[in-house]
């Protein structure tokens, strides 16, 4: 199948390349500009395209000349903390090139079977407290209270509008929090591990959130279920639910670390609007496509571990051989 992804240069991106490539279909990938990093050699260099997504023009001929029959649309600015001062490129970048990407499909895309977009638990934002969930289904409420969670939810209400008004294929995937990064600290686990690692003090922002964690691996084997299955105009939330505040993720991972230092809270700004409480729970997918997590968070934090102690000085990205053979051989044991 011919699959085109975007943002391949970024953290979920580079793996579904990875994986798709040891599946045999015929992946292009789409960069935003010529400085984004390495570009990626599992690709020959006519399925790399380099395009603005907020450019109608510019991605229209990509869709032309590329004719994917699916697009993974992963490309966005997903640091949601930052989207409090970043509002405006963060709704250019998540939703407008969305749009854009979409109509282009539309239009343009002769053979086109599904447009499976990343979306985010974050779209629940207070759902919690005003409704007294404890475990998020795709049914549930969402009331989003962060710019990058607003223009999340607004791509699922014009996909939404698409598929009514012409029938457009589309699959919403609100990913939880996702984690085993080998070139980033910035989120909260990859964080707090490398800290523990690298010191006797971890500065962190508030303790008492509450998330849901899923492994790298995990969230790459649902994507290739959608693909194998393709539930078009279907919403799916990941699960699975696992939930921990912020500081019982902390304590958790020290345990393991044998980690004895100081923990210093509210050393990173509260964002505004802090969201209490996230937890989803993937039934729905289990149900309907057989699916569900298979790496615990306490087996996904010995992954995370492994490999930032393996990398004290900062990561060494694993050669592009060495996860072609580790994508093969995950997909021949799954089968």
């Amino acid at each position: 199948m011919r699959i085109l992804i975007t943002g391949i240069s970024g953290f979920i991106g580079q793996h579904l390349v990875e994986a798709f490539v040891a599946d045999d279909h015929d992946v292009h990938g789409i960069y935003e500009h010529l400085t984004s990093r390495i570009k990626n050699p599992l690709l020959p260099a006519e399925n790399q395209h380099v395009v603005n997504l907020t450019d109608h023009e510019g991605v229209e001929k990509v869709i032309a000349k590329v004719q994917p029959e699916v697009v993974l649309h992963m490309a966005s600015r997903s640091e949601v903390a930052l989207s409090f001062r970043n509002y405006i490129e963060v709704s250019n970048v998540n939703y407008v090139a969305a749009v854009n990407l979409a109509e282009a499909c539309r239009q343009h895309a002769l053979d086109f079977k599904a447009f499976i977009f990343a979306s985010t638990m974050e779209a629940y934002g207070n759902a919690q407290p005003l409704t007294g969930a404890k475990v998020f289904t795709e049914e549930t409420p969402q009331y989003p209270m962060a710019p990058y969670a607003v223009a999340k939810l607004a791509t699922e209400k014009y996909l939404a509008y698409m598929g009514y008004a012409y029938d457009f294929p589309h699959i919403i995937m609100r990913q939880t929090n996702t984690y085993g990064r080998r070139d980033n600290t910035f989120f909260i686990v990859e964080r707090i591990v490398s800290q523990m690692l690298t010191g006797d003090e971890c500065n962190l922002g508030v303790a008492w959130p509450v998330r849901n964690f899923l492994f790298i691996t995990d969230l790459v084997e649902f994507y290739r279920t959608l693909i194998a299955k393709m539930p078009v105009g279907e919403t799916f939330v990941t699960g699975p639910p696992n939930a921990v505040t912020i500081g019982e993720l902390a304590e958790l991972i020290a345990l393991k670390l044998n980690w004895h230092g100081t923990i210093n809270w509210n050393t990173v700004p509260e964002r505004a609007a802090e969201v209490p409480y996230l937890n989803s729970d993937g039934a729905k997918a289990r149900r309907m496509l057989g699916w569900e997590p298979k790496v615990s968070l306490s087996d996904g934090l010995d992954r995370c571990i492994e490999y930032w102690r393996d990398h004290p000085d900062g990561p060494t990205q694993p050669t592009w051989e060495q996860r072609l053979v580790y994508w093969r051989q995950l997909g021949e044991s799954a089968a």
